[in-house]
């Protein structure tokens, strides 16, 4: 048999699968080895795109079944379900179990509600243009870091708050690292180091992410998230934090064997995950993600928003003194237009974002010596022109003395 057929529809049915070859990591695809008519065959299936008609997304929450609960943390709420009744997945019969029961077809859709939602939750998922921005020191103290401090004042990391308290999510909590450091410690010598604000500051727990199936390792997605409250995004941290960040590397990994390695050749090794934080973070508690370096990089691990933590303690190793930090250094990062940091900075206030390097020209001496300086960018264009305010460096210069270097 040559594998060609008057009707190709034909040839789905008739597949007789054998073994799974290969999935991504986000269950998305999957590629089967299988026969057909005695013959070998690979079945590629990848999940079809969302149908985006008005009358279709009418029904949509309708169609689904078996909505099943995973947890809840203020407003945020997270499901599995069923994308159709279907008595089985793809239309196929159900086979009979050891007790002739129906085998229940797996849920291929998970959820994220977010209720009630605020308007800022409607513009962070909503289509928006995207500026690759420099900020630096100066700007960081001047515009953002009073718009993150707004935010913690406003309740916004309650839900964080919540779960570092154990009010909220703690049935999902993979990994207390109290409950592992110092293994052959008495339960009273435990007790009292528990206690200890040095040792809190070294606490933290791991989460799934949101986005895991909690199953699939190649896909693995963890947030640790540190007890201490003072580190609010890496530009909290200095080079006085090396020390602890370094043994945070150390006992994330051993927790991640802990809970994930040593499984029949298929467990996950150390030298398997990556640590990132990210910059600028959804909320300003200092977390850090874990991921298997088979996980398909998305934008949450793109340029421009992820920072890898191992080089980031090299930074910090590099800089001058232990009074130096990450808040002392240009971070370029991906902002949207739509976003409140955008609005708030770059859009309510024009002098925003950005160091360029200037050449200062006068009228009599056109080749003055090449100068660095701080500034503000209020616009630019395509033709790579930009007003810029340094009257604050050197009054009474003004643009038409500049060229953009």
């Amino acid at each position: 048999m040559d594998g060609k057929t008057s009707d190709p529809e034909a040839l789905i049915p008739q597949f007789v699968f054998e073994r799974l070859l290969n999935q991504d990591s986000q269950g998305r695809r999957i590629i089967l080895l299988g026969q057909i008519a005695s013959q070998p065959a690979l079945l590629l299936a990848e999940r079809a795109a969302f149908s985006t008609s008005p009358q279709h997304l009418q029904l949509f929450t309708s169609s689904l079944s078996s909505v099943q609960n995973l947890g809840d943390n203020d407003i945020y709420r997270w499901y599995l379900a069923r994308s159709s009744s279907s008595p089985a997945p793809y239309g196929a019969v159900p086979a009979a179990s050891s007790q002739d029961e129906p085998i229940e077809p797996p849920h291929d859709l998970k959820l994220n509600l977010i209720y009630p939602c605020t308007e800022k939750h409607v513009r962070k998922y909503t289509p928006q243009k995207l500026r690759y921005v420099t900020e630096s020191p100066e700007i960081y103290a001047r515009y953002t870091r009073p718009w993150i401090v707004q935010q913690r004042e406003e309740g916004r990391l309650n839900w964080v708050f919540n779960i570092l308290d154990g009010k909220t999510e703690q049935e999902d909590v993979l990994y207390r690292s109290w409950e592992h450091d110092g293994r052959a410690a008495t339960g009273q010598e435990k007790k009292a180091r528990h206690g200890q604000s040095e040792d809190r500051d070294k606490r933290f727990i791991l989460l799934p992410d949101l986005n895991w199936d909690r199953k699939t390792l190649s896909a693995l997605h963890l947030l640790a998230l540190p007890e201490r409250r003072d580190k609010w995004s890496v530009r909290d941290l200095g080079k006085g934090d090396v020390e602890w960040l370094e043994d945070m590397v150390k006992r994330l990994e051993r927790a991640v064997g802990e809970l994930y390695g040593g499984r029949d050749g298929e467990g996950l090794e150390s030298d398997m995950v990556k640590f990132y934080l990210h910059y600028q973070p959804t909320y300003h508690h200092l977390h850090i993600h874990i991921v298997a370096l088979t996980l398909d990089a998305g934008a949450t691990q793109a340029v421009g928003k992820a920072l890898d933590l191992r080089n980031v303690i090299g930074i910090l190793k590099a800089l001058p003194d232990e009074q130096s930090s990450m808040a002392d250094v240009d971070l370029s990062y991906t902002v949207g237009e739509g976003t409140e940091l955008w609005e708030k900075t770059a859009g309510k206030n024009p002098a925003c974002f950005g160091r360029i390097r200037l050449m200062l020209a006068t009228k009599s001496n056109s080749k003055a010596a090449i100068q660095e300086y701080n500034c503000f960018v209020y616009s630019s264009s395509n033709l790579g022109f930009f007003n810029v305010d340094i009257g604050f460096l050197k009054p009474g210069l003004g643009t038409q003395d500049l060229f953009v270097k």
